[in-house]
C-alpha cells in the first residue's frame, strides 16, 4: 500500500460523473399488450406441465393439451415462463418446450444465451484473481441489473499478503457505456470496509477494521452461451484511523456468468 491524494480525485470526479452518466428510471408500467408482442408456439406432445415457479420443486398446477398454442413471456435459465390461450401463466421447462412447434409448423429452436440476453440480462456472478499492490487477490461478485446500462454490484476479496491477510467486502453502483457491444467498457463507484489481519511476528500489530472507497474502469467481453470475461482496474482509498489515508491499486480479471 502506498499513501496518494490521487484516489481522491478519481473518487471526486466519479461521485460528480456517475449522476450525470445514468439516472435511474422510474418503475416501469406493464406494457401494453398487443397481438404477436410474445413468440408464439405449438404443443406437439401429448401435453406440458406448467409449475407455479421456475423450478422442479414447484408443484404442477395445469395441463396444457396437444394442439394448445402458448405464449412465450420471459426466460429464467432452463425454464421459460408461458401464457395458455385461457390465460394461465407457468412455468415449463426446456425440456418440454424442445417439443413444441412454430405457427409455420417447424421445430422450436432455443439460444442458450446470446448477444440480446447479454446486452439485457438482470443477473450476474463471477469470480476473479489478480495483483494488489504485490499481493494475490481473489474475489468474488453478484450483481443486478436496473437498466441495459446501470447496475448495483456486491463483492467480497480476499488479499493474500506476505506480512498480512486482508478481507475487503464492497457494495458499487456500476455504468455500461455501450451495453450492446460485444466487447464493453464500464466505470465503477463504490464503498466499503477492509480487514487487516496482520501476520504474526515478534511485534504483534492490531487487527484493524477501516473503511474504503474505490473508483475503477473495465471491460466486460462475451465470450459464448451464458459467459462472460471481465478484466478492471480500482484504485482503493483507505480511510485508516490513524489519519493517513492509503492507497490501494487493483487489477483483477475472470470469469462471468449472466442470466
Amino acid at each position: 500500500m502506498r499513501r496518494s491524494t490521487s484516489a481522491a480525485r478519481v473518487l471526486l470526479a466519479g461521485m460528480l460523473l456517475l449522476p450525470a452518466l445514468h439516472s435511474l428510471p422510474a418503475q416501469a408500467q406493464a406494457p401494453t399488450e398487443a397481438p404477436g408482442r410474445y413468440p408464439r408456439v405449438a404443443i406437439a406432445e401429448p401435453y406440458i406441465e406448467l409449475h407455479t415457479g421456475p423450478g422442479r420443486g414447484y408443484p404442477v398446477f395445469h395441463v396444457a393439451e396437444r394442439g394448445t398454442s402458448i405464449d412465450i413471456i420471459r426466460r429464467r435459465t432452463d425454464w421459460f415462463k408461458v401464457r395458455t390461450e385461457d390465460r394461465r401463466e407457468g412455468w415449463v421447462h426446456r425440456s418440454q418446450m424442445l417439443l413444441t412447434l412454430q405457427p409455420d409448423g417447424g421445430i422450436t429452436e432455443l439460444h442458450d444465451g446470446t448477444r440480446e440476453e447479454f446486452t439485457n440480462h438482470r443477473w450476474e456472478m463471477g469470480v476473479m484473481a489478480g495483483d494488489v499492490d504485490g499481493a494475490r487477490v481473489v474475489s468474488t461478485y453478484g450483481a443486478f441489473a436496473f437498466n441495459e446500462s446501470l447496475s448495483v454490484e456486491l463483492g467480497a476479496s480476499h488479499i493474500l499478503g506476505r506480512f498480512s491477510n486482508s478481507y475487503m467486502l464492497t457494495g458499487a453502483l456500476t455504468h455500461t457505456f455501450v451495453p450492446e457491444w460485444r466487447l464493453s467498457p464500464f466505470f465503477t463507484l463504490g464503498t466499503g470496509v477492509i480487514r487487516i489481519e496482520p501476520k504474526g511476528s515478534l511485534v504483534q500489530p492490531e487487527d484493524r477494521t477501516d473503511q474504503v472507497g474505490f473508483a475503477g474502469v473495465g471491460v466486460r467481453a462475451y465470450l459464448t452461451r451464458r459467459f462472460m470475461l471481465r478484466l478492471e482496474y480500482k484504485s482503493n482509498l483507505v480511510f485508516t484511523s490513524r489519519n493517513k489515508n492509503e492507497e490501494i491499486d487493483q487489477w483483477q480479471g475472470g470469469f462471468a456468468f449472466f442470466f
